[in-house]
Order: structure tokens, then C-alpha cells, then sequence
């Protein structure tokens, strides 16, 4: 017997009032059954729908009652049949009993695996609740449901429930025998092992059943130290972690079809052989393994390495405290660990409720020192972030995420769109459609279910292969299927909700007019020539939206702009934007100085008006303050006076506060600088 088997019912309300969502039903149970056939393909799996018109089961023919419970399909192995048998659902015709079905499943348990297979016998319901279940011939409701939840505990059976609530109205009659039985229904998860779920769409529905069985692996079992005499026993566990695609593996038909024991399996053996001569094998003992460091390879041999790596004592080690604040989203990397206390410990139980309580009122998080394993190679330092329990029967706990050390932080400089020049930046009118179109679109509106869960949201790509793989198991010629209905919904916009929100959309396209920008052919200094000699302040500031694909590392002297432009895009280093504006200075410095009764002056002030409008798309207006007046004093020692009339006479001034924040020029100083001093008297 696998050590994983399970032995699972799956209770299906067939009621008329469950017809509509029947179909995503049977893909969701469908979806399970593959699962089962591609990673448990011992688990066993038995179907009984409830609401029929007709009866089918033991305990009808032994002692009576459970009428309209039919058990289409007994327990047993996963198979491609049983794949048929949820595809094709009857549709009931009177109003289900859950109670009865679930009494059922749990006969179907008991007679199947009787002591065998504790914990890993499981129930699972789905159903809208909406009838009234028959009162027991002893006791109350409540007395019946108490009485399961115990002979649950006793066989080892864990039950989960699926609640789906459409949005259709109902009448306060209906609305109070659903109270009634999510009250009977709650009663399960306070006495047993019972998860209950509640779902609105039918989107939700095909997550919230559990399709594959991943069973809880320890990473970490050990101390977390406080310090060196406070040590609390802590076991830790992954919360997350990425469903894959199920490994794919090499196959081989040149068995004869008649040996039955053939493996099929595909054997692969290498051989590294001298380039200078082919026909010599090199053995394991003279391989080395070899790094590139420049123009060399440096070969290190095995036990070099192991000397050289770091291997530290399996350890879990408290750092220290910060506030929550100082931990951004953004820092966490892989997948997210829970750590509980040793379950069989109560003074470690306490210890981390107290710890986990205390950091949750001062809105602090702890910084680890981890190691999970002894021999481990690497270190990991994460953010343990404190989880305050809402249930009395599940211990307080904590997050734990990985955070990057300075090599794994990728640095990208962008400029402050509120630091912009106000020209850049919306209107009250435009922030106004935005704020609405974001209203409107909110997934998670007051008083309804939040859409696209994490926890109720299966992944299309996986459904759609598993539901692939389960048609070439019977037809080995057939054709990729299109996607699903029920999952376009996932991965396109819901064509309901688009609907509803078109004036909206149309009132943010209308404030927000897209224009083509066509790529400019003319040269910059062509361009420059063909504006009006006035202001250029109102040019369009996009600077950089055409440069080139090729990274540019200097200026040139017939395409200096194009290359300053280029050159200060650059976002492989934070590095390029203060290289490229010190290029820059140094080029108008050049052309100033060797200029000849001002034959460089157009050139220079094409380039002073590029760097002008990278400082302000940058946010470095000091940069250019400082060096225009830099640049005007150095003129005026020097007898080239003429060049700072010139920029005078083209309105080139200072970057003022409005189009920068850091700025110290006032707008009504922003031309002070070519402003002549009047003589004093």
C-alpha cells in the first residue's frame, strides 16, 4: 500500500437548484481524477450525487432512509473511467439531504478501509445548502451533526465542505434554512478536521476544490535562538510554493509489444572525449572542472571546492527587531515558510503565541539568520513577520520571506513623476477619470466576492494541459483544445464587467488622447534651425523617446546630442547619467573655448539645450545651474563675452523650482543671470 494513498468521496448536490453550475463541477472533479492519475495513481475515489430522483446505496437496503442518495461509482483506484463517471453528472429532480449523503460516504469509508489509512480518509462535499434536511428520529440536528463530527475523529475521516452561493435572490424562508445549515455545516470544522468554503462564481468554484493532495514536509525542525540561553523548539513549513508542470520523461518503444514487463525507460550514458583527437576518451580522475576569469580558465578540483565553500552549523538565529515599515513588499524573494511552534511542546507553544502577539501591538518584524539543513552551503537572512490566529483551534504562528542580500537588489533609476514641471504632469480633470476607472474595475467591491482569489484560482495553463493529457489517453491523435470558457474568464477581462464600465473607459480615453509619434528624420540641429528663434521652453520635454538601440559610451563630434541622448538612456548602470552629463559640460566647454568670432556657438547651445532637458527629466537641476553660471564667468574672464548675449538673445535661463524640486532658482529669477547690473550712482 502507498504510504500517501488517500481514500477519498466526493458528495454531489445534483439538486434542480445546482444544474446551473453542474458543468463546472464535472470539470473541476474531472481535473481532480487526472491529478490523482499523474502524481497518486493508487489514491482510491468513490462518487455518490445526492438530490436524485431515484435511491442507490447500502444502508437504503439495510436499515432504511438516505433516499435519493445515489452512489454512482464505488470506492476505488483512479482510473480513466472514473474520469467518464464525473463527466457525465445525472440531474436531480427533488431537493438534496446533505445529512444523508454525508452519512453515506462515511459508510463508504468505514466498509472500504475500515482501521486502515487514518488521516488520510477524506470527505468532500459540494452543495448549495439551500434545503432543509429531515429532522433525526432521536435528538436534535445539532445532536446528529455532533455525532458524526465524533465517529469522524474516531475512523480518521476529514471532511471538507464547498458552499456555492450564486447571485440570484432569494425569499427570507430560503435565506433562513441556509443560516440553519451553514450553522450545522460550521459545527464540522469546531469537532474535526473540516475546512468550509464559501463561493459566489463559478470561477471560484474551480479552485476551491483541493485537486491535488500535497503532503506537509518540514524544512526546518530545531531551535529558533533568542539568544544563547532563550531557545524556543520551532518547526517550519513552506505556505507557498509554485505548482509545475508534472515532469515529463523519455520514452522508448522499441520494447516488443509482447513483453509485458517492459520499462521503456530511455538510459543515457556520456563520454568526454580531446578535441585533438577524437578517438581518445577522457576518464573521470583526469576531468576537472574550470572558471573563466578573464582571458584564462582556472581549473579547481573537487576538493578545492568543497575546501572553499562555506559551510555553516544548522542553525535558525534571531538578529534583531525593526519596524514593519522599514520591509518593503518588493524585497521578498522564493516561495513564503510558516513557522509554528513544536506541536507537542506547550511552553514553545506559549512562547511563540507571546512573541508573535507582542511583535503584532508594537508593529515590529524580527530579522533571521537561517540555515535548514547541516552542510547547507548557503545562508539566508529573511523577515519573520508575526500572524495573530482568528481560530481557537489553530495556534498563532509566523510568515517567514526571504530577503536579498546587496548583490540580488536590481537598482533602477526613475525619475519622481510628481517632480516633473507641472506641464508633465495631470490635470485635476485626468486624475479624476483615472481615480473613477479604478474604482470601477476593483475586484474586490464592498458587499460581493472578491474576484480572482489567489486561493480559489486555478492556473489555466495547468488545467488546460492536464485536460489535454486526459484526451490523448483516448485519443492519441487529438488536437490541442481550445481554452475553456470558464477559464477566459481568468485570463481575459470579464466581458460583463467591461460592459458596465464602457462610459468610464470612454471618459479616461477622452482625457487621455493618444497621438502617434513618428520617428524624425531630420537631424537635431536642423530641427533647431526650423523652430522660431523665441522660447523653447514649450518644446515637448520627451527627451530620449527615439535613441538608438546601441549602447553609446562617448560623444561624438558630428552626433553629439543623438549620442548624449543614448548615452544618459541608459539603464544598465546608475552610473551613465552623471557620465553622461559630465561628457557633456566638458563638450560645450570645448566648443565655447575654441570658438572662432562664435562659429561654435549654435553647436554649443544645441548642446546646452539637450543637457538643459536631461537635468530637468532627471532631476539634477543643480548640475545645470551651477555649470551655466560656470560657464557665463568663465566668458567673461576670458573675452567671450559674446557667447553669453548670444544665450541671452535664445532665452536660455536657470531650471526653476517648477520644473524641479530641488531647484533654488525662483521663477522670477530663472534670466538673472544675463540681467546687467545697473551702475551704482
Amino acid at each position: 500500500m502507498a504510504r500517501n494513498k488517500e481514500g477519498l468521496v466526493l458528495l454531489i448536490d445534483v439538486s434542480p437548484s445546482m444544474h446551473s453550475v453542474l458543468p463546472e463541477i464535472q470539470k473541476v472533479c474531472s481535473l481532480l481524477i487526472q491529478k490523482k492519475l499523474v502524481y497518486s495513481k493508487y489514491d482510491e475515489v468513490g462518487v455518490v450525487v445526492f438530490g436524485t430522483k431515484d435511491t442507490k446505496n447500502d444502508l437504503t437496503a439495510e436499515v432504511g432512509g438516505y433516499e435519493h442518495v445515489t452512489v454512482l461509482q464505488p470506492i476505488k483506484v483512479v482510473d480513466g473511467d472514473l474520469v467518464d463517471v464525473v463527466q457525465q453528472l445525472p440531474r436531480g429532480t427533488v431537493p438534496g439531504d446533505f445529512m444523508d449523503a454525508i452519512v453515506v460516504g462515511m459508510d463508504l469509508l468505514i466498509k472500504k478501509f475500515q482501521e486502515t489509512i487514518k488521516g488520510k480518509k477524506r470527505i468532500c462535499l459540494i452543495t448549495n445548502a439551500m434545503y432543509p434536511i429531515k429532522d433525526p428520529y432521536e435528538g436534535t440536528k445539532e445532536d446528529q451533526v455532533l455525532t458524526l463530527a465524533e465517529q469522524m475523529a474516531v475512523h480518521g475521516m476529514k471532511i471538507d465542505c464547498i458552499i456555492y452561493r450564486g447571485n440570484q435572490k432569494r425569499d427570507p424562508h430560503e435565506n433562513n434554512v441556509i443560516e440553519k445549515n451553514d450553522m450545522l455545516l460550521s459545527i464540522f470544522s469546531k469537532k474535526t478536521k473540516a475546512k468550509a468554503v464559501h463561493v459566489e462564481s463559478s470561477t471560484s468554484l474551480l479552485g476551491a476544490l483541493r485537486t491535488r493532495n500535497v503532503t506537509p514536509v518540514t524544512t526546518y525542525r530545531g531551535d529558533l535562538e533568542i539568544s544563547s540561553t532563550f531557545k524556543i523548539k520551532v518547526w517550519v513549513y513552506k505556505k507557498t510554493s509554485e505548482e509545475r508542470f508534472p515532469t515529463l520523461k523519455k520514452y522508448s518503444d522499441n520494447a516488443p509489444s509482447t513483453d509485458k514487463f517492459a520499462t521503456h525507460e530511455i538510459k543515457l550514458d556520456y563520454e568526454y572525449k580531446i578535441v585533438q583527437d577524437p578517438s581518445k576518451v577522457v576518464p573521470p580522475e583526469q576531468r576537472i572542472k574550470g572558471y573563466r576569469y578573464g582571458p584564462q580558465v582556472i581549473p579547481i578540483s573537487s576538493a578545492e571546492l568543497d575546501a572553499v565553500k562555506f559551510r555553516p552549523e544548522k542553525s535558525v538565529k534571531l538578529l534583531g527587531f525593526t519596524n514593519a515599515s522599514n520591509i518593503m513588499r518588493h524585497y521578498y524573494m522564493k516561495d513564503v515558510n510558516i513557522f509554528i511552534a513544536d506541536p507537542g511542546n506547550k511552553k514553545a507553544i506559549l512562547a511563540v503565541s507571546a512573541l508573535v502577539r507582542a511583535m503584532k501591538e508594537m508593529n515590529k518584524v524580527a530579522i533571521l539568520r537561517c540555515v535548514w539543513r547541516q552542510g547547507q552551503s548557503n545562508v539566508v537572512i529573511g523577515v519573520l513577520t508575526p500572524n495573530v490566529s482568528d481560530n481557537n483551534n489553530i495556534a498563532d504562528s509566523f510568515y517567514f520571506n526571504v530577503l536579498p542580500f546587496a548583490e540580488d537588489v536590481r537598482e533602477f533609476q526613475f525619475p519622481s513623476f510628481s517632480s516633473l514641471p507641472v506641464s508633465l504632469q495631470p490635470s485635476p480633470e485626468q486624475q479624476e477619470a483615472a481615480d473613477k476607472l479604478v474604482m470601477m474595475l476593483d475586484l474586490a467591491p464592498a458587499g460581493k466576492e472578491e474576484f480572482l482569489r489567489p486561493e480559489f484560482t486555478p492556473n489555466p495553463v495547468l488545467e488546460r494541459f492536464y485536460h489535454h493529457l486526459e484526451l490523448k489517453s483516448k485519443h492519441p491523435d487529438t488536437a490541442v483544445p481550445p481554452l475553456d470558457e470558464s477559464l477566459k474568464r481568468i485570463t481575459e477581462p470579464d466581458p460583463e464587467v467591461i460592459s458596465k464600465t464602457k462610459l468610464v473607459i470612454d471618459d479616461f480615453r477622452r482625457h487621455f488622447e493618444l497621438k502617434e509619434n513618428p520617428k524624425l528624420k531630420k537631424s537635431t540641429r536642423r530641427l533647431l534651425k526650423d523652430k522660431s528663434s523665441g522660447s523653447y521652453e514649450n518644446q515637448s520635454t520627451d527627451l530620449i523617446a527615439s535613441t538608438s538601440e546601441v549602447k553609446v559610451e562617448t560623444l561624438g563630434d558630428l552626433t553629439t546630442v543623438s549620442d548624449f541622448e543614448a548615452m544618459i538612456s541608459r539603464r544598465d548602470s546608475p552610473e551613465w547619467v552623471s557620465k553622461a552629463i559630465f561628457a557633456m559640460k566638458n563638450k560645450i566647454f570645448d566648443l565655447v573655448e575654441n570658438s572662432f568670432e562664435g562659429d561654435n556657438y549654435p553647436k554649443a547651445l544645441e548642446c546646452l539645450i539637450a543637457l538643459r532637458k536631461a537635468c530637468v527629466v532627471e532631476q539634477e537641476p543643480k548640475q545645470f545651474n551651477n555649470f551655466l553660471s560656470h560657464v557665463c564667468r568663465f566668458c567673461k574672464e576670458t573675452n567671450l563675452s559674446s557667447f553669453c548675449e548670444f544665450l541671452a538673445s535664445k532665452d536660455v535661463t536657470f531650471i526653476t523650482k517648477t520644473e524641479a524640486e530641488d531647484s533654488e532658482i525662483e521663477e522670477k529669477d530663472a534670466r538673472s543671470l544675463f540681467v546687467k547690473a545697473e551702475p551704482s550712482s
